[in-house]
Parts: C-alpha cells; structure tokens; sequence
C-alpha cells in the first residue's frame, strides 16, 4: 500500500493524494501550517498504523482540516514498541518529504506519539532516538502532550 493512496477527510470520504496536496497549497498560500503525525494500535491480528495531516492556522480559517491514511500491518514484525514507535516516525517522515517535495517552503511540525516528561509513559526511553530521527531528517519536532497531530486525531483513527 502506497502512502500516496487509501487517504480519507476527516468526515470520511475518500480524498486522493492530487487532492489533498491541492488543499495543502490553498492552506500554504493563506500562511497556513501543516501538522503530521502518525500513530499506530497493536492487535493480535494486526497492526493498524494511521497518519494524519492537519491544516491549521491559516487567515481566516475557523477550525481546522484533517486528513488521514490507515494501514493494516502483520503483527509478527510489530511486537515490540520502540520497532512500532520508529515505523510510525518513518511513516511521518515519508509522507512530509513527498509533500515538501510538492511544496518546498510549506510550513510543517511533524508530531510523534513519544513523550520524554513523564518517566511512566512507556515511551520516554525512546524520545531523544525518535527526536534525533525527526530532526536529523530536516524537519521540526514536537511530542507529547505538544504532538497533537499523532496523539489525537491520528490515534483515533488506529483505534
């Protein structure tokens, strides 16, 4: 499954990849931000990875835009959660380079599902090595409670 298919708007419907990086371009031009973020559920018969690409911010926008990609993988290779947590960093990476590649000077944040603050979360050994992973790859990083992108509106869509 390509990165560039299988998208859906926040309501629902199908949205192609053209589509959608139309409606990023609109949202650039009116000095918009675009906010990506994945995160990902284990089942014991799957993976369920979602991304989301949230338009944000723009002159006089009320609220904001979401799409999102779901992808069903074999449980077998994600089993263990720093292996899930950096395929969901990888995927955010991927689909930020394509649309950075369409739009070179977008504004963009990409947003992990890691949190370094709280020692509890099962997370925080693997925040530095996702947010090294992130910035190394040219972009700006947030995590948790700041990653909205992939702690709200991607989970809810890998649930």
């Amino acid at each position: 499954m390509s990165l560039l298919t299988d998208w859906f708007d926040g309501k629902g419907a199908p949205a192609s990849y053209e589509q959608i990086v139309g409606d990023i371009k609109k949202h650039h031009l009116n000095d918009g931000t675009l906010y990506v973020g994945s995160d990902s559920q284990f089942y014991n018969t799957g993976v369920v990875l979602s991304s989301a690409l949230i338009l944000h911010g723009a002159e006089g926008q009320r609220g904001g835009r979401y799409f999102v990609n779901r992808r069903k993988l074999k449980p077998e290779a994600y089993r263990i959660l720093a292996v899930r947590i950096l395929a969901e960093a990888e995927q955010t990476i991927d689909i930020a380079t394509h649309i950075v590649e369409e739009i070179p000077d977008i504004k963009i944040e990409l947003h992990v599902d890691v949190s370094n603050t709280d020692k509890n979360e099962a997370t925080s050994n693997l925040a530095k090595m996702v947010i090294g992973y992130v910035m190394g790859s040219g972009f700006d990083c947030k995590i948790k409670p700041d990653a909205f992108a992939a702690a709200s509106v991607a989970d809810k869509h890998s649930k």
